[in-house]
């Protein structure tokens, strides 16, 4: 049980407050911060801190001794690696237009990058690891999200909406097969449409979308995020894909579960995600970095449908937990309020990370003659080794609201 420093990423698309207030730190702050990891990504791994000070890379400690900070179970799945990262991510801009493959496609493609001689860290590697990149986001403030393929004959719906002459044969296009092989079809038409093109279409696009939004029509949030895109990325085949995406407004507290093959992109909001410790990624738009179109189409899954919004499911009166079919990671949510202030005890065959993102919690472990006690701010992150005793969390401070809160990210299905 020893508390983490973790390490804060600068993208521009992130926040100059969310992160730094979590952590206590002034804001705003000079540079946007878009994550801070809570892991043992090689990128940038977490730092154990031990009772005297010393600083220790986690992913140098597991190293050392896997089975001890692993488990043997967790190491006989997935090695003397940590199966999932954990993160804060705070966006005040669009992420880009993205999917991850499958553990097969993961495993593939890496063997062909790697016998095709490109570099790990090239610009153009699609697969830098062999491994899947499944992933679930949970709101912390309203979150907004494009995520995965709407319904087919709803977005013809849209479109008729909207009806802008030089979209008119790509309408005809999927309402003659309002499916996943429609959908295909008229995605891989608009990803694959020249600039000049898109230069002439965008802009009937968006003028549509504003005539929408003024007449308070029946897609006002979808018209929305075309036009909030096509400023931020103009003549980018992206802002045609978004049309065929779900829009996601996610209260804090609900979660999106994203499996191999989902198309996404992260718009606006703060949340904890949690993901396999992976860093494949195929993007198709919103970015000026690599996107690789045919690699794409072989990883997207194209079937088309509302977005499950979970919930949690309750374990107890304080502990919600969020179940998907990810072996890597299983995410949990603390809460206590003055009514439901009692103890929550923590225990688990594999390792565990808490992130305490509301008030002040105490933890305490039994350990024969050696009990321990560890006390977690806001923005403080402790790590649990599988070795570890289990460990009772206990609020010791509420927010003003009368509220604390702790995420626990733990090892999936062994």
């Amino acid at each position: 049980m020893e508390l983490l420093r973790n390490a804060v990423r600068p993208y521009a698309w992130g926040s100059r407050t969310a992160i730094a207030d979590l952590l206590g730190r002034p804001v705003p702050t000079p540079h946007p911060e878009a994550e801070l990891w809570m892991g043992a990504h090689p990128g940038d791994p977490s730092r154990v801190v031990r009772p005297g000070g010393e600083e220790v890379s986690l992913l140098s400690l597991l190293d050392s001794d896997p089975a001890h900070h692993l488990g043997p179970a967790c190491v006989d799945r997935w090695g003397d690696r940590l199966p999932f990262l954990l993160k804060v991510l705070a966006a005040d801009e669009p992420l880009s237009l993205q999917a991850h493959p499958s553990a097969a496609q993961a495993a593939e493609g890496f063997q062909r990058e790697e016998g095709a001689g490109i570099a790990r860290n090239a610009p153009n590697r699609n697969y830098p690891d062999p491994t899947a990149k499944p992933e679930l986001i949970c709101a912390l403030t309203e979150f907004h999200a494009l995520a995965g393929f709407r319904d087919a004959q709803r977005t013809v719906r849209l479109l008729d909406e909207l009806a802008v002459p030089s979209l008119r044969a790509h309408r005809e296009l999927l309402a003659a097969q309002p499916d996943a092989d429609g959908l295909r079809a008229l995605f891989t038409t608009w990803i694959t449409l020249p600039e000049h093109y898109l230069r002439e279409v965008l802009p009937d696009l968006l003028e549509a979308c504003v005539a929408h939004v003024r007449e308070h029509g029946e897609f006002g949030l979808e018209c929305r995020t075309v036009l909030e895109l096509g400023e931020a990325y103009p003549n980018d085949a992206g802002v045609l894909a978004s049309l065929l995406l779900n829009r996601i407004v996610l209260q804090p507290g609900e979660a999106i579960f994203l499996p191999a093959g989902n198309l996404h992109a992260y718009l606006h909001g703060t949340g904890i995600e949690i993901l396999a410790n992976s860093d494949n990624i195929l993007r198709c738009g919103l970015t000026p970095k690599h996107v690789d179109v045919p690699e794409l189409l072989r990883v997207l899954d194209f079937a088309c449908g509302d977005m499950r919004v979970l919930k949690g499911e309750s374990l107890d009166a304080n502990l919600t937990a969020y179940r998907t079919p990810a072996d890597e990671f299983e995410l949990s949510r603390l809460d206590w309020t003055p009514a439901e202030g009692g103890a929550v005890r923590l225990d688990s065959p594999g390792p565990q990370i808490l992130l305490c993102t509301r008030g002040r919690v105490r933890l305490t472990s039994g350990n024969g003659s050696l009990p321990r006690e560890l006390v977690l701010d806001r923005g403080h992150s402790v790590w649990l080794a599988a070795s570890d005793p289990a460990v009772e969390v206990h609020p010791v401070e509420l927010e003003t609201d009368g509220s604390a809160q702790v995420f626990r990210a733990a090892a999936g299905v062994f």
